[in-house]
């Protein structure tokens, strides 16, 4: 006697379950590798300075767009913060490694850590404020513009949303962490540039990076 087998429920679930985990590791990755970039400025021609993580930073952007189109903003959310903890842990367990001491022989490497992971308490409040602020409203913004829209016109929605989000990010960041430090002009040529340049990269190449993601996720779950 044949008996029909059932369809594994559970079968697109797991596909499912396996795209977000690798864009999730992604999105968390790059945003912990941004932070530590960020300690090396770069100079151009003596005029603009940028911290280099904000070469990386707009990629972890391109992956929240490709996370809050195929899962959802509440997916995306849950992400953010979840990314938002991870770096917390970082801080902590590099400021410990910090804190323990170092034999006479490996003093030079020791110096060369602390030099790196000793973080000005200011610069992480407002890395972590902008981070929150900008992910959290580029996020919604996308799933917003995508109800408009009716789920067209994804370059729209991917540039449009980073176009407030980093603003969200920017401000705060320069403001909470260089206000007060260098003058008023300086402050607005570092917001200005910092926007502009992260913007730049997210149209140029995280857009397009986004359209082959989301293409090639969603073909691999259906």
């Amino acid at each position: 006697m044949n008996h029909k087998v059932s369809e594994n429920p559970f079968k697109n679930r797991k596909s499912d379950n396996t795209s977000l985990m690798v864009v999730t590791a992604l999105f968390v990755t790059l945003y912990l590798v941004s932070n530590i970039m960020a300690v090396k400025v770069i100079g151009i021609w003596g005029l603009f300075y940028f911290d280099s993580g904000t070469i990386t930073f707009p990629f972890a952007y391109m992956l929240g767009d490709v996370l809050t189109e195929i899962w959802g903003y509440r997916t995306t959310r849950k992400i953010i913060w979840i990314t938002f903890l991870c770096n917390i842990l970082l801080v902590l367990c590099t400021q410990i490694g910090v804190w323990l001491p170092s034999p006479d022989h490996l003093a030079d490497t020791a110096e060369a850590y602390n030099h790196v992971f000793t973080y000005v308490p200011r610069i992480v409040l407002g890395s972590l404020t902008g981070f929150l602020l900008g992910e959290l409203s580029n996020a919604w913004l996308m799933e917003w513009i995508k109800g408009k829209t009716r789920g067209r016109f994804f370059w729209l929605r991917t540039i449009g949303s980073s176009a407030v989000g980093y603003l969200f990010d920017s401000l705060p960041f320069v403001l909470i962490a260089f206000l007060g430090v260098v003058s008023t002009r300086e402050l607005l040529l570092m917001i200005a540039f910092q926007y502009a340049s992260k913007l730049l990269i997210e149209a140029f190449l995280g857009t397009p990076m986004a359209y082959v993601a989301v293409h090639w996720i969603k073909k691999r779950l259906k």
